[in-house]
């Protein structure tokens, strides 16, 4: 499947999630994230497949759990994170809105800028 999409500015608070939830984020995914997420905003909603990685909130000792699902950008291996409140429309992006997070800062090191289109293939978790 893939998901064409233009980038958008995030709020900036994945990143210190990222940062502080790093081990748990390397262990599930085998990928040590860059401290930020690209945000990518769809024409239609993204609805989570079935089968996902989950980071749930009890294993941090948190109030939020994540849905992580592989994908590449530009070829480069990567994973979109939604939050439990994302998912259900109760959280600071609706559905139209991805996170993807990568071992690199995408948008410097592809020279991205707000309304720039991209395109995303979901993989299957194994």
């Amino acid at each position: 499947m893939k998901l064409k999409g233009k980038v958008v500015s995030g709020l900036g608070n994945f990143s210190y999630w990222i940062e502080k939830l790093q081990k748990y984020y390397l262990r599930k995914t085998g990928m040590k994230f860059f401290p930020g997420t690209l945000n990518i905003q769809l024409e239609q909603s993204y609805e989570l497949p079935k089968k996902v990685i989950r980071l749930e909130k009890e294993e941090y000792g948190g109030t939020v759990s994540v849905s992580i699902v592989p994908c590449q950008i530009f070829s480069r291996d990567a994973f979109i994170l939604r939050t439990d409140k994302n998912n259900t429309d109760s959280g600071d992006h609706p559905k139209t809105i991805i996170e993807i997070a990568c071992d690199v800062k995408l948008r410097e090191l592809y020279n991205l800028k707000d309304n720039d289109l991209i395109e995303v293939e979901i993989h299957d978790v194994r």
